[in-house]
């Protein structure tokens, strides 16, 4: 039977099948950060995924939300997106897409689609480097506070 991509049980099963390639339990509170993560498209931070989970687990620590975001993103199951100012956010979607964010509020939205590397004007990399991925991020301001 195939599982449907946007259902608890293929959640609950990606999420099972990727801690136990990298060597992690799945737990409850493991689980439950999954699911908010997975169910929400607002870029949380850890701190807003510990509010949320805490509604259904109400003695979940903050340091137990930190440590489940660290495991999925080292699991290939979410995305961490680190900024200037030291904050993080983390996306529970892995395909590929890139991120709008917004200079007043922090507000960071999914902008879908991909550019292959060869169309990325203006790149140019010295050496012998070689590129095996990348991230965009545009910035500018929502509609809110524009």
């Amino acid at each position: 039977m195939k599982l449907s991509e946007d259902t608890p049980l293929h959640h609950q099963a990606r999420l099972r099948a990727a801690l136990e390639q990298s060597g992690h339990r799945l737990t409850e509170q493991r689980a439950a950060v999954y699911r908010f993560l997975v169910s929400t498209d607002t870029h949380p931070t850890a701190e807003d995924v510990h509010q949320g989970v805490r509604r259904s687990l109400p003695a979940i620590s903050l340091a137990t939300v930190y440590k489940s975001l660290e495991t999925f993103v080292g699991s290939g199951l979410a995305l961490k997106l680190n900024y200037s100012d030291g904050s993080s956010r983390y996306d529970g979607r892995t395909d590929p897409h890139h991120h709008a964010r917004c200079a007043v509020c922090g507000e960071v939205r999914d902008v879908p689609g991909s550019l292959p590397l060869q169309n990325v004007p203006g790149l140019h990399l010295a050496g012998d480097f070689q590129v095996t991925g990348y991230r965009l991020e545009l910035t500018g301001v929502c509609g809110a506070c524009a």
